[in-house]
């Protein structure tokens, strides 16, 4: 067996492991699954993996966290906090992601959302599929950072 098939074959195992419903309440994906509107879910599902690194139990308690800072709203916090309410995101931190860095993002999502309806669209080059997942994660770096 070569290394590509390897690979699928573990891969495949994986997936027979880990995608099922039961998984979900114990993996920070079930933070995302707490919303029903695209954009919350969007918004979440940022958070949630941008946190994913470490403990489980931990990352899915501060995107909890953070998810009850906006109210349980992420889109429309986002797009509607005042200086009031993102003050109280100023405490906020998980790890190395502090209060800078999530004001930023609640920029970024502001500024997103008022152009675009879903956050596919921050990983589009001229709004068109891209060719790989490379020039997607690309674009999206460099459009998140402008």
């Amino acid at each position: 067996m070569e290394a590509t098939e390897k690979l699928q074959a573990f891969f495949n195992r994986k997936v027979k492991e880990y995608n099922q419903p039961g998984f979900i309440a114990a993996d920070p994906v079930c933070i995302p699954h707490l919303f029903t509107k695209k954009q919350d879910i969007e918004i979440a599902g940022f958070f949630a993996a941008i946190f994913a690194w470490g403990n489980r139990t931990t990352i899915i308690q501060k995107s909890r966290e953070l998810m009850q800072l906006m109210n349980m709203q992420p889109h429309q916090f986002c797009l509607e906090a005042g200086p009031a309410e993102l003050k109280k995101l100023e405490a906020f931190k998980h790890r190395t992601f502090n209060a800078t860095d999530l004001l930023y993002c609640v920029e970024f999502f502001r500024e997103h959302y008022q152009q675009f309806d879903s956050l596919e669209n921050a990983f589009m080059p001229g709004n068109k599929p891209p060719d790989s997942v490379k020039e997607a994660l690309s674009y999206f770096h460099h459009y998140f950072f402008l």
